[in-house]
């Protein structure tokens, strides 16, 4: 019997391309490097702010470590201003947040999203229906690391078995697989059935709705 849904965030249970890619594209122009498309932008996010500055600027411009975190800090001073801008939950989203509430079966959400946003978008757009919700916390490994499933599981008295985690990415299924849990890869995201498949996914979900017929 499953008791607890683990959901991504970014491409899972939020759009939240554009403004990533604003916030990415205002560091690029404000250094005179060529800004990039939101398409371009749902393969660089996925890994981590820092993942994000090695990706969206030219080779070479972030290779040392003070560059990269001043890089970090303008794209956080401005995403910090402009989160909600254009973000909203994928249509379904709060209706399957809804039916699994009403089910009894909890949900949590794990990003790889600097922690301090992932709580404030939960909070401001999905009304704060999760028993846990940790993004990437300093000091700590990114997804998809088998520890961060586990903290969940033991904060919410879950057993892997009982649970299913959902996410749009390649990382999203390794780190499903990497805590023995049930990936379910959510085709309404960020990347693509191939990639999802090719990293592990036991079931594909077209819509946030879809996602009921594996709560059995």
């Amino acid at each position: 019997m499953i008791k607890l849904v683990i959901f991504d965030l970014d491409g899972t249970l939020l759009n939240t391309i554009d403004d990533l890619a604003a916030a990415g594209n205002h560091v690029c122009a404000a250094h005179g490097w060529p800004t990039h498309t939101s398409e371009q932008f749902r393969y660089f996010v996925g890994d981590g702010v820092y993942k994000l500055i090695e990706r969206m600027t030219p080779a070479g411009a972030a290779e040392t470590p003070e560059t990269v975190q001043c890089l970090r800090d303008e794209f956080n001073a401005y995403y910090n201003s402009h989160s909600c801008d254009l973000t909203v939950p994928y249509t379904g989203v709060p209706e399957l947040l809804k039916k699994l509430d009403a089910r009894g079966i909890a949900a949590a959400v794990l990003s790889n999203k600097p922690d301090t946003f992932t709580q404030q978008l939960c909070a401001n757009l999905l009304g704060g229906r999760f028993a846990v919700v940790h993004g990437q916390r300093e000091g700590r490994p990114t997804k998809p690391d088998e520890s961060l499933t586990r903290e969940i599981l033991l904060q919410t008295c879950v057993r892997p078995d009982e649970c299913i985690y959902v996410g749009d990415s390649g990382v999203d299924m390794r780190t499903a697989k990497n805590g023995g849990l049930f990936a379910v890869g959510a085709l309404w995201g960020f990347r693509t059935r191939k990639e999802l498949l090719e990293n592990g996914a036991d079931a594909l979900a077209d819509s946030p709705l879809d996602v009921l017929e594996y709560i059995g």
